[in-house]
């Protein structure tokens, strides 16, 4: 794709972000072919989105790395998207339902890094990634489908536009996480004090960390790398709740605690 339409697309995914309506997709001449054309997309829409006032990028989310998110989405390989400080909120998010068009919540194992994660020369495996997480915490994922039908929509699209992404509540940092099992850890979501979802830490790609070693070799492939300070939602341990208006969402990890969001 040339830059043109790169731009344009990221144009289109912007305006779309801030006014959530049902969306059919992107026209054919700036509709990414690749991948790879969904990622440049991407980083085009951060520089559009922090124009329009969501702040700089704030870490990574990445969704499908776990079966049960692999077969709701019906993709069988992980996709990233950027976060924004913006739609971040710490501990206890309040949320208005209407700022959304079809608002959903997943059950995260997040991290934050301590150290850069540059491009590398071998690609990086789960050990060489742990150095490098200062903290891990619970996490709840706000998503929004606002498209007409996203089962109708290639995977490069929906990487373009960050692949769901629409905010997230981050629980207390837990800096002494290497005490923990965090691959036999459970997680669980309730909405309303009902139970609605359970799964654990392995679930993700077989450790947590395996899907932070997955993104700093994408972003390696790109000469990108991941930066100290950066939060990554590694994926969902329940399949995406979608919420109505006064809805209450708590998850809780073993280990790592718990994050709330309410739906006024």
């Amino acid at each position: 794709m040339d830059a043109a339409e790169i731009d344009r697309a990221a144009g289109l995914l912007c305006r779309n972000r801030l006014a959530p309506g049902p969306f059919d997709g992107l026209p054919a001449p700036c509709r990414p072919g690749t991948e790879a054309d969904g990622y440049a997309i991407q980083a085009a829409l951060a520089r559009h989105l922090g124009d329009a006032g969501l702040g700089p990028p704030a870490g990574a989310k990445i969704g499908c790395t776990t079966p049960v998110m692999q077969a709701f989405m019906k993709i069988g390989s992980p996709c990233a998207g950027t976060m924004y400080h913006g739609g971040l909120r710490h501990g206890h998010g309040a949320l208005r339902h209407r700022d959304f068009h079809h608002v959903g919540v997943e059950c995260e194992i997040a991290v934050r890094l301590a150290a850069d994660l540059p491009p590398a020369v071998a690609p990086y495996r789960r050990d060489d990634v742990a150095p490098a997480v200062g903290a891990c915490m619970a996490a709840i994922e706000i998503v929004d489908d606002r498209y007409r039908d996203f089962r109708s929509l290639d995977v490069a699209t929906l990487i373009a536009d960050d692949f769901f992404h629409a905010g997230a509540v981050l629980g207390a940092p837990v800096s002494d996480w290497r005490g923990l099992d965090l691959a036999g850890a459970r997680g669980g979501m309730t909405i309303n004090g009902e139970p609605v979802g359970t799964g654990h830490g392995a679930d993700i790609m077989g450790h947590p960390f395996e899907a932070l070693a997955w993104l700093a070799n994408a972003q390696g492939l790109q000469n990108r790398r991941l930066a100290a300070d950066a939060v990554i939602l590694l994926g969902s341990v329940v399949e995406t709740r979608w919420v109505t208006a006064g809805d209450t969402v708590e998850i809780a990890v073993d280990g790592l605690g718990t994050a709330t969001a309410i739906f006024a």
